[in-house]
């Protein structure tokens, strides 16, 4: 049976309660969407709550929502101690750290809680989709999703096949993220996907251009600001993304 993302009662699970996790779990449950939040960092679980709940007073106080908005939101979203609450979920959304062998680990696990039905998405940002469902016994459920920071404010989700995905898992995925007020596109695995590979140019010849001495980090971002029409240079960006982030995508896509 297909899953319709727009169902009255959707559950979604999140793993990993960082700064993409957070984020997926503010749109969420913004749009209706019961939440339930898992990080294995109890305390990062508690504080990514408050941190969304410091998020909307803010939308608050620019008017951009209202207290009763607010207080339903929030009281969508379950900060949960154990990783088995998650089998009620009907999508579950893992964004831990990328490690592939912390994701396999996971998602074996995962597939040993949740119902058959239950689809199962990551949000890496460079790392196959195709390798990650590998692990799993049902590999055909099992899609990329990846959001961008920071979450709220950036409208592109990439959903990306693996090898294996069912055209109707990444099909629901899609929907879900129109229902977050996303801008869904539909990809095949490749190294990086769309963004990132793109990026790549973007990020890595920007320090090419460091090491070589032409200009200084401010200069560079200037330019591409100022005549390029990027809206921030390659060492904002990579100031805003984390160079621990960063790095292992550039890493993993020249690795593939």
């Amino acid at each position: 049976m297909v899953l319709n993302p727009e169902r009255d009662d959707l559950c979604l699970g999140i793993i990993g309660a960082g700064t993409m996790g957070r984020g997926i779990a503010q749109i969420a449950a913004t749009a209706g969407i019961t939440v339930l939040l898992y990080d294995s960092n109890l305390r990062s679980s508690a504080a990514a709550f408050e941190f969304i709940r410091a998020m909307l007073e803010r939308a608050v106080a620019k008017g951009r929502m209202s207290t009763n908005d607010v207080a339903s939101a929030l009281a969508r979203i379950h900060c949960i101690n154990e990783l088995a609450g998650m089998k009620s979920c009907h999508i579950v959304i893992e964004a831990i750290l990328e490690d592939i062998a912390a994701k396999h680990a996971l998602f074996t696990t995962l597939e040993s809680l949740v119902s058959p039905e239950t689809i199962l998405a990551t949000n890496t940002s460079s790392l196959s989709v195709t390798a990650i469902a590998a692990s799993c016994k049902h590999p055909e459920r099992v899609a990329g999703m990846h959001f961008f920071n920071p979450v709220p404010l950036m409208k592109l989700v990439e959903i990306i096949e693996g090898i294996r995905t069912s055209p109707d898992i990444s099909a629901t995925l899609a929907a879900l993220g129109r229902r977050l007020g996303r801008e869904p596109v539909q990809l095949q695995d490749t190294p990086g996907f769309l963004v990132n590979q793109v990026g790549r140019g973007f990020t890595v010849e920007a320090t090419h251009i460091i090491a070589e001495g032409v200009a200084d980090f401010a200069t560079i971002d200037r330019i591409m600001r100022d005549a390029g029409g990027f809206r921030m240079g390659p060492f904002e960006l990579m100031d805003l993304t984390g160079l621990d982030v960063t790095y292992p995508a550039s890493q993993s896509i020249f690795e593939q």
